[in-house]
C-alpha cells in the first residue's frame, strides 16, 4: 500500500500590533471635585479663599484638549490603552508599548519604575504644572512621532539614569529622581552609612541619593544648603549623588560623610538603627520599603534606564 504525503501546513507567525498607552493624572479640578462632590461646592470653597474657579476650568480644559489631540494622533492600526497614575501598580505594560504621558514632569517620574525599556513620550498638557524637562513634547507632535516609531524606529531617545534601592531580603525599589532613606515621621533617622572604605554612624533628617534627572529638584535644594562641594550629576551621567540632610554631631554620630558619589562599583549601604524607618522613591511615601532596626539597604544606579523620546525642539527628528 502506498502512502500519500499530507500537505504541510504552517501556522502564520503572530503579528504584533503596537499599543499606545496614554498615562494621565487627575487635574486639580478633578481632585477638588472628588473631595467636595459638586462644581458648586468647589466654586464656594474657592471664592471663600479669594480664588476663581475659572483658573481650574482653564487648566482642566487644556488637559482635555491635549488628550483629544494625542488620541487623534494614534495610528488607526494600533491598539490603545489609557491608565491613570493611581492604577499604574496594577497595569501590565507590554514590551512593544509606546507610553505617552500627558501631564506634569512628575507623571513621568511616577511611571518610570513600572517600565522595562518601553519608550516614553512626555507631553505638556498645557495646564501650567509642567516645567518642560520631561514633558516637552507638544500634543500636535505626537502623531508624527508615533508614526515614525511604527515604521522605521527613527525616534531620538535619551537614556536617563535611575536609582535602585535593594533591601537585604531582596526587595527592590526603583526611582527616576531620587530615593529617600530616613524616618517616616519627623523624628531623627539613625543609621550607619558606608561607601567604599568610609563608614559613619549618623543621626540626621534622612538622606537622598539623586540621579541627574532629580538634580534640579530636591537634590538641588539640599546641595545649595549643604554646599558640599561635589557637583550635581547631569541628566545623562551614569553616577548618582548622595546628600545627607541636617546631620547631627554627637559623641556617637558624625558629620563627615554627608555627600558622596555613588556608582555601580561603589554603591552606598545604610544599616538602620531605628524603628519606623522608610525607603521610598520620587516622593511616593505610600509605596515604601520598610527600614526598621537591623535592616540594610543598598543604593546604586539601576541597570534599567528610562528611554525618553526627545521632542523635535530638543533634537528629535521633526
Amino acid at each position: 500500500m502506498s502512502s500519500v504525503a499530507k500537505p504541510h501546513r504552517t501556522t502564520p507567525a503572530a503579528v504584533t500590533v503596537r499599543r499606545a498607552v496614554v498615562v494621565t493624572r487627575p487635574t486639580l479640578y478633578d481632585e477638588l471635585l472628588e473631595r467636595h462632590g459638586t462644581r458648586g461646592q468647589i466654586d464656594f470653597v474657592l471664592r471663600d479663599r479669594g480664588r476663581n474657579i475659572a483658573e481650574l476650568d482653564a487648566a482642566h480644559a487644556a488637559q482635555q484638549a491635549a488628550l483629544h489631540t494625542v488620541g487623534g494622533g494614534v495610528p488607526l492600526a494600533w491598539r490603545r490603552a489609557h491608565v491613570d497614575r493611581a492604577d499604574l501598580d496594577r497595569f501590565l505594560f507590554e514590551p512593544d508599548d509606546v507610553v505617552v504621558a500627558v501631564g506634569p514632569d512628575g507623571l513621568v517620574a511616577n511611571l518610570a519604575k513600572y517600565l522595562d525599556g518601553q519608550p516614553v513620550i512626555g507631553v505638556d498638557a498645557g495646564d501650567g504644572r509642567s516645567v518642560g524637562r520631561l514633558t516637552a513634547t507638544r500634543p500636535g507632535d505626537v502623531a508624527a512621532m508615533l508614526t515614525r516609531s511604527d515604521n522605521d524606529s527613527s525616534l531620538t531617545y535619551q537614556e536617563l539614569t535611575m536609582v535602585e534601592a535593594e533591601l537585604d531580603d531582596g526587595r527592590k525599589l526603583r526611582a527616576l529622581n531620587e530615593v529617600f532613606v530616613g524616618h517616616r515621621s519627623h523624628q531623627s533617622a539613625r543609621y550607619t552609612l558606608t561607601i567604599g572604605q568610609q563608614r559613619e554612624r549618623q543621626s540626621s533628617s534622612g538622606l537622598i541619593v539623586s540621579s541627574g534627572t532629580g538634580a534640579t529638584g530636591w537634590a538641588a535644594s539640599i546641595h545649595r544648603a549643604t554646599q558640599c562641594g561635589l557637583p550635581l550629576p547631569k541628566v545623562d551621567d551614569p553616577h548618582l549623588l548622595l546628600l545627607v540632610r541636617e546631620a547631627w554631631p554627637s559623641a556617637i554620630t558624625g558629620t563627615d560623610l554627608v555627600a558622596a558619589t555613588v556608582t555601580p562599583d561603589e554603591p552606598c549601604t545604610i544599616t538602620s538603627a531605628m524603628e519606623g524607618g522608610t525607603v521610598f522613591g520620587d516622593g511616593i511615601e505610600a509605596d515604601p520599603l520598610p527600614f526598621d532596626h537591623g535592616r540594610t539597604v543598598t543604593v546604586r544606579p539601576s541597570p534599567a534606564r528610562l528611554r525618553l523620546v526627545l521632542a523635535p525642539d530638543e533634537g528629535g527628528n521633526s
